[in-house]
């Protein structure tokens, strides 16, 4: 944390609408500086002045992924970390087929997403709800591994134990609360903190950095909240006290 709010890397957000304030709010909190956009025009101007990118396709539209398509092309050809949210591949053809894109093409260096879309990616069959998981972490752990030895990513898998893996090496994340998981847009916040981690450390640990971080916030906020409107706000005070 500290190293984030010494450096203050600016991240560039092509985010879903829903993710925008709260995902903003919480790379403020731990001392990143957040740009939000989907416009492609000036998606090459951005990248260039960014520390890391995060591509988010929870509200997906034509402008949206052509934005997306340049800021991708821009990370890979300046050397910035990037990270990719795949939200609900797999409910849609045109959801399966961007994500697939951004992944072949503009090479990720961080996927955070659930069991069911990394199962998705990696092309075993399985179930889906849309935005949630149908599976269990534990089943989608020999994707995650395959699919990040493949692609030369790190994958984290969000669920009640957190994996990351880059393919080699691997761990594991048991904080948090199932509370976190009726709070819209925690997991698109995981992908934003993944992205500030990863303009200050390597990928494997900047993922496993992240995701220590949400659950460690997540489950002090639960301690002290009455619902999921009060572990919202509860989240991103804790956030804010990590020293």
């Amino acid at each position: 944390m500290k190293l984030i709010s010494d450096r203050n890397p600016v991240v560039v957000n092509l985010t879903n609408y829903l993710a925008m304030n709260f995902g903003a709010n919480a790379l403020l909190a731990i001392g990143a500086s957040p740009i939000m956009s989907f416009y492609d025009k000036e998606m090459e101007d951005l990248v260039g002045i960014a520390d890391a990118l995060v591509i988010n396709i929870g509200c997906l539209d034509d402008a949206q992924i052509a934005g997306m398509r340049v800021a991708a092309a821009a990370a890979q050809r300046l050397g910035k970390p990037w990270v990719l949210d795949p939200v609900g591949v797999g409910a849609s053809a045109a959801r399966t087929e961007t994500a697939v894109e951004l992944i072949t093409k503009y090479h990720p260096t961080i996927v955070r997403c659930n069991a069911s879309e990394i199962m998705v990616l990696h092309g075993t069959a399985c179930k889906t709800r849309g935005v949630d998981s149908a599976e269990p972490v534990e089943k989608a752990r020999a994707c995650a591994r395959e699919f990040a030895a493949q692609h030369g990513c790190v994958v984290a898998v969000s669920g009640a134990v957190d994996y990351i893996t880059d393919g080699v090496r691997e761990a594991h994340c048991d904080k948090g609360s199932p509370l976190m998981a009726k709070v819209t847009t925690m997991g698109c916040c995981a992908s934003a903190v993944c992205a500030a981690f990863a303009a200050v450390l390597p990928p494997f640990e900047a993922a496993a950095g992240a995701m220590e971080l949400m659950g460690t916030a997540g489950e002090a906020a639960a301690s002290r909240s009455c619902g999921t409107g009060s572990l919202a706000v509860n989240f991103i005070d804790e956030l804010s006290l990590v020293p």
